[in-house]
Order: C-alpha cells, then structure tokens, then sequence
C-alpha cells in the first residue's frame, strides 16, 4: 500500500508552485495553468477551433479515452484479445478501441443490456471514482474516510460508493473543495475539473532529482 497521508501544508505548498510538464517531444514546459499541464502531456486536447472549453461537461467516452491516455492501460498485460460486446458502441465510434480497454481492465463498467452510454455525462463523483479506481483506491477504514471528508460541507451527499475513492484523491491532493468548503460530488464533471485534477496527478509524476548517497560512516574501532 502506498504512503497514504500527505501534510496538508505540503498540500498547499505544492499547489502554489509551478509545474515542469514534458510536452510529447520531451521539450519542458513552465506553466501553473492546469488546462495549459494536460494539453502538454498529451492528456486532452482542444477542440478543432482552438479552443478548450473548460465549462464543456465531460462524457463517458470522453472519460474513458483520458484514462487510456493518463495510466496507459492499453500497455497492461493480459488484456483478452476478443472484443466486449457493446450495443451502443459500434467498431466505428470514434473512441472504440479505448472504451473496449476501460471495459476489459474493469476501469470503466457498462450498463445492462450490453450498454456503455457513452455520450452520457458523468458527475463528478463517477469521475473521481474512475479515476481512484485506475491510480489505486486506498483501502482506508471507515475511521479514517469520515476523518479525511470531515472538512467538507457538503460530505453528506457524497454516495457511499464514491467516498473511499474521494478519500483516496483529498488525501493525495489531487481536489480541493471550492470557497465554501463543498466538494459538489453530484454535479456534472466538466473538462476544467478534469484538467485541474489531472494536473495535481501529473505534478506527482515528474522527475525528481536524485536522492544523494550520504557516506558510510567509518568503522569502529
């Protein structure tokens, strides 16, 4: 299990500096803008007019082709060779073949009836506990969950399947609530909450600089 807990006055160090992204030619690129991060990485991209549309609510396919993106779940061993039978998603739609990798790798789940909906918005919450479930959900206990939520206002109305991955990302640092301490798990996930979550994810991904080898103290006599 990972080191779970980070300081919160970490947190908001972090937070406040800015972020070496590597652009897909490896070029580094200074930026604190979170949409500016994720367009470098690769992660998202704008739409044909320029444009990012940070207010554009995020889909399903949407969704599951940033995962494919972010945690590279198309490398991962072991994925069955036979498509999964999706009835609203032909071999022609535009995100097939990264819908068909979230289905195999259990990231992302279909509906009954062989359906993925992937037009459909998901909220916040769903996102988040999609993303958790590709980083690695934290097994807190229930002790230490209501612990980690207890400083958001509106912690009630997170859904009970949600909260361990809700944890999972606060305890990383990877939200934070709004001026009023509210999370707004059921409201619509859109392109710019994903860009600033992704982006916190992507600062923990860069390169560090070597740890030094302290000497070997001299032997005793």
């Amino acid at each position: 299990m990972r080191n779970c807990f980070t300081t919160f006055s970490l947190i908001t160090l972090l937070q406040t500096l800015p972020v070496m992204v590597y652009a897909a030619d490896n070029v580094a690129v200074q930026s604190s803008d979170p949409i500016a991060q994720v367009i470098a990485a690769n992660w998202m991209r704008n739409f044909a007019d320029g444009k990012f549309y940070p207010e554009r609510m995020i889909s399903r396919a949407e969704l599951a082709v940033i995962m494919v993106k972010v945690f590279k779940l198309d490398q991962r061993q072991g994925l069955p060779k036979e498509n999964i039978a999706v009835a609203d998603v032909p071999t022609s739609h535009w995100a097939f073949n990264d819908i068909q990798i979230v289905l195999k790798t259990s990231i992302m789940r279909g509906y009954r009836d062989n359906l993925f909906f992937p037009n459909q918005q998901v909220t916040k919450a769903e996102a988040i506990a999609i993303f958790a479930q590709a980083y690695g959900v934290f097994q807190f206990p229930d002790e230490t969950i209501n612990e980690i939520l207890a400083p958001y206002t509106d912690r009630a109305s997170i859904p009970i399947w949600a909260r361990k991955a809700l944890a999972t990302v606060i305890a990383e640092g990877f939200i934070t609530p709004d001026a009023r301490g509210n999370i707004k798990p059921l409201q619509p996930m859109t392109r710019g909450d994903m860009a600033y979550l992704l982006s916190k994810y992507l600062q923990r991904q860069q390169r560090q600089p070597d740890t030094p080898i302290a000497p070997e103290a001299p032997p005793m006599k």
